[in-house]
């Protein structure tokens, strides 16, 4: 690629190049390729952050499903048990689906709105 790009710019100049117009091409050519290798090298970080990214979107997506899952059935679990007909008996119900979901980091306002949410359908 040197030698080409040597005797590229000799036919532009219509003459042999000095040395220094020699050395001086040689420095652009190897400014150039230090540059192209700098650019892949952030478009390759970028590319495996994009990756990183939707690697922990799907994480994020799997154990919201699975956490939307072991919610509902903890709730179904601890209606069954406290045998809640009604908002009123929220609060057992609340206390016994905690313990259904112990381990887990569960929002106590998501609980409490799913419960309130499942206990106004039975009435």
């Amino acid at each position: 690629m040197v030698k080409s790009a040597l005797k590229y710019k000799e036919i532009e100049k219509v003459r042999p190049l000095e040395d220094a117009e020699s050395l001086a091409g040689v420095a652009t050519l190897v400014k150039q390729r230090r540059e192209s290798v700098e650019q892949f090298a952030r478009a390759a970080a970028r590319t495996s952050r994009t990756k990183d990214e939707r690697d922990r979107d799907s994480r994020k997506l799997f154990a919201g499903g699975a956490l939307r899952f072991d919610l509902n059935a903890a709730i179904e679990a601890a209606i069954a048990e406290t045998g809640a007909n009604s908002p009123k008996a929220m609060g057992a119900v609340i206390k016994a689906a905690k313990a259904h979901l112990e381990g887990k980091a569960v929002d106590g306002k998501v609980l409490s709105d799913r419960v309130r949410e499942r206990l106004s359908r039975m009435t």
